[in-house]
């Protein structure tokens, strides 16, 4: 099997195409489940990781997208790390997170929101991934300071100890409510003007990934061999991790698991993870795959790698370029047969959505293709955070 080119070059000498191959392959995932939302609204549920209400097949495509934000947030502080050996060490990550981190703030609540609403004046605010991303670099910004073991356990005792939060609950209107809406407990916050924000992607548990993905950073500066084997071992283990603390069913993850009248139904009663906060189950979960996705793609075909890197390499236009394509064409959709809740329009089943996945995808690589010489090329430095 021919070796990648993530494989065959030096760490810092270049892009890591490995790591931008991963960053792709989870973009494409995330397309699939924005699909799902904007075209399978007639059989869309309250919850598609509901066991009793989803059938398998839309289950487990949604349970394939929990890989995106978890891979994406970890990748994030291994790029702040790898930037930082660049650029001169630790204060030079910290101010590149603290920047980039206050930028996508300001794109969440501008282009991502408009992206999702086409509404200038919505009545709810969503604060999703991009805000999370955003919100975990300032922080990080200031815990890349610590000694590489203080960080590696305080992204462990975020990671595998937030559940330890979740009986706390402050009600609206109460003191504290808006920041525990934030960090841990996802809720709405009433603004002043009359609208409402909806904190979809509580921030603690995003903290703890960032840090951890940071703190692996030294991996890749030796040979591709080894850090493989580190990645395939570290995701071993939080598989392995996960497989005790799931089959005991005490701690790790709020939803017990229980024996389904089915095979199938009792798998995916075990998979139903919470995503929202993430708990330490699902963050075991998509980070021990995410970890030997990374290590399988050290030694993919180059091919593959620099197939997926062209995403990987320019993903916030990727991530702005499909929200927008996806809502026209809805809307265009919607002019064509009817505004009526999809019954005419909406897709017929779950391969269908990964069909369109695969037709939306396909332009907006040709996009990220042109795009990330010209992100490299540009005199701009804000360019550099697309």
């Amino acid at each position: 099997m021919p070796l990648s080119t993530a494989a065959a070059s030096p760490a810092l000498a270049g892009r890591i195409r490995s790591i931008d191959a991963l960053r792709g392959l989870v973009m494409l995932l995330m397309t699939v489940d924005h699909v799902r939302e904007f075209f399978f609204i007639h059989a869309q549920v309250s919850d598609p990781m509901d066991v009793e209400k989803t059938e398998p097949a839309l289950f487990f495509t949604r349970l394939a997208a929990h890989l995106c934000a978890p891979v994406f947030v970890a990748l994030t502080g291994l790029g702040a790390w790898l930037y930082g050996q660049k650029q001169g060490g630790a204060a030079a990550a910290a101010g590149f997170l603290l920047k980039r981190g206050l930028f996508l703030v300001g794109l969440e609540l501008t282009l991502v929101s408009f992206a999702w609403t086409f509404s200038l004046t919505p009545k709810t605010i969503y604060l999703q991934v991009i805000w999370a991303i955003g919100l975990s670099m300032i922080v990080l910004s200031a815990l890349v300071r610590l000694p590489r073991p203080w960080l590696i356990a305080v992204g462990l005792v975020i990671v595998l100890g937030h559940n330890l939060l979740d009986p706390i609950t402050i009600a609206p209107g109460q003191p504290g409510h808006a920041l525990w809406a934030v960090l841990h407990d996802r809720g709405f916050i009433e603004l002043p003007w009359g609208a409402r924000a909806r904190t979809s992607y509580p921030l603690l548990p995003w903290i703890g990934v960032a840090a951890l993905g940071y703190a692996i950073g030294p991996w890749f500066v030796r040979a591709w061999e080894e850090r493989r084997e580190r990645l395939l071992l570290s995701g071993v283990f939080m598989l392995a991790l996960l497989c005790v603390l799931r089959t005991v069913n005490l701690y790790g993850e709020p939803l017990a698991w229980s024996v389904g009248p089915s095979a199938t139904q009792t798998v995916m009663s075990w998979l139903n993870f919470t995503k929202y906060p993430p708990s330490a189950d699902f963050l075991l979960l998509t980070l021990g795959v995410g970890a030997l996705l990374l290590a399988a793609l050290e030694k993919a075909p180059a091919r593959l790698v620099e197939m997926l890197a062209v995403l990987g390499g320019a993903p916030l236009f990727f991530y702005l370029i499909h929200l927008y394509g996806l809502h026209l064409l809805q809307l265009a959709a919607r002019a064509a047969f009817g505004p009526n809740q999809g019954e005419t329009w909406a897709l017929p089943g779950v391969g269908a959505i990964w069909l369109l996945a695969v037709l939306v995808a396909i332009p907006c690589w040709f996009a990220c293709r042109w795009f990330g010489p010209v992100k490299r090329a540009s005199p701009w430095p804000w360019m550099r955070y697309l």
